[in-house]
């Protein structure tokens, strides 16, 4: 691979990454094949491979390993391209899916054009450490969810129930009222909801540090009223750097906020959003904006009426659908606080409104 490598200045490769090995598929400058392999996924074999060689573009797609190949291949002197698996159909929906195939595909489109990978940057190792303990909780939280759920489920089942109470609580509060023949079978499912709820403790005030000691930027979005501690660093995490972004207005696509097109002649179908981007964050995003619609925020806000607004419509979902625009706009509103560093103004757009309003009002008369 080497000689073949140092006869052609302009060399692309694509590699498919898989859990064991990953396949190697070498371009040169005219699209000739120069060289096909495997390889481990290691950071030793892939290091081995390529250190020391010219300088080369190499596609790779998307995945769990794709993070630290792409640095490791960065730090041996390559142009990396991490290609966003969900532009990728010519991949994914092949009728000649393979490895192999995969990997040429990948080299073929780098080669033509990079920009047809839809490629993404990948957040560096010290976010993607930060980012694990957002994540880790997250987890923690659906097992408990799941823990819960299987109890109400087991006590309903009998004609029985136990009565309401937080997550946080559960443990404690529905102790007692487990039936008796139950509870060979649910009592050390209560103990491990209380371990995980106590760990569930530990990473809030974990991320609590990690915003107050590491990113500061996360204070500045916790103003927004909704917007609490998990919340903040997430958004501070996923977007990394906010200059990646022309507009604001271009985080709620990258979060897939924004409705799918389908657009043809007259024809305008009301469509679901695309759910790109990271999933955790939406997700923490859709339920900030139910709390700034909800009954337990009492302060008024753009945001508030602009959801209200497209409630009244009614329709179908359209409480879904307010939600929905409120995250797309806290996710537009946060960007910009984070970029402008200007102080959140929960009424600012309905100030602006009404100053333009006392303008033309106190216009001068006509004769």
């Amino acid at each position: 691979m080497v000689d073949c490598i140092r006869s052609d200045s302009e060399v692309t490769v694509g590699v498919d990454l898989g859990d064991k090995f990953s396949t190697i598929y070498v371009l040169n400058s005219d699209g000739e094949i120069l060289d096909e392999g495997r390889v481990r996924t290691t950071a030793e074999a892939l290091t081995a491979r390529f250190q020391g060689l010219p300088r080369m573009r190499v596609a790779i797609e998307v995945g769990l390993h794709s993070p630290w190949v792409s640095r490791l291949l960065e730090e041996c002197g390559h142009e990396v391209l991490v290609a966003n698996a969900r532009k990728l159909r010519l991949i994914y929906q092949n009728d000649r899916k393979s490895d192999k195939v995969d990997a040429e595909y990948l080299a073929r489109l780098a080669r033509v054009d990079p920009k047809l990978l839809s490629p993404i940057e990948h957040r560096g190792a010290e976010a993607q450490k930060d980012l694990a303990v957002v994540r880790a909780r997250d987890a923690l939280v659906k097992t408990r969810t799941a823990l819960i759920n299987t109890i109400r489920g087991s006590v309903k089942s009998i004609g029985s129930r136990v009565p309401s109470s937080s997550a946080h609580s559960f443990h404690r509060k529905v102790a007692d009222a487990i039936p008796e023949e139950l509870r060979p079978a649910l009592t050390p499912l209560l103990a491990i909801i209380e371990e995980v709820t106590h760990s569930i403790d530990a990473y809030d005030k974990k991320i609590e540090e990690l915003c107050e000691t590491k990113y500061p930027q996360a204070q500045v979005l916790m103003t927004v009223v909704g917007v609490g501690p998990l919340t903040a660093l997430a958004y501070a995490l996923v977007i990394g750097d906010p200059a990646r972004f022309k507009k604001s207005r271009d985080v709620g696509p990258y979060l897939g906020l924004v409705p799918r097109r389908q657009e043809s002649g007259d024809l305008q179908p009301q469509l679901r959003i695309t759910k790109a981007g990271d999933k955790l964050l939406r997700r923490l995003l859709v339920g900030s904006a139910h709390y700034i619609l909800g009954p337990l925020n009492a302060a008024d806000s753009d945001l508030r009426n602009h959801g209200q607004a497209i409630a009244r419509r009614g329709g179908k979902n359209a409480k879904k659908r307010a939600a929905v625009a409120v995250a797309r706009k806290l996710a537009v509103l946060l960007h910009r606080m984070w970029t402008t560093q200007e102080e959140y103004e929960p009424l600012r757009n309905a100030k602006r409104r009404g100053a333009k309003k006392q303008t033309i009002s106190s216009g001068p008369a006509t004769t």
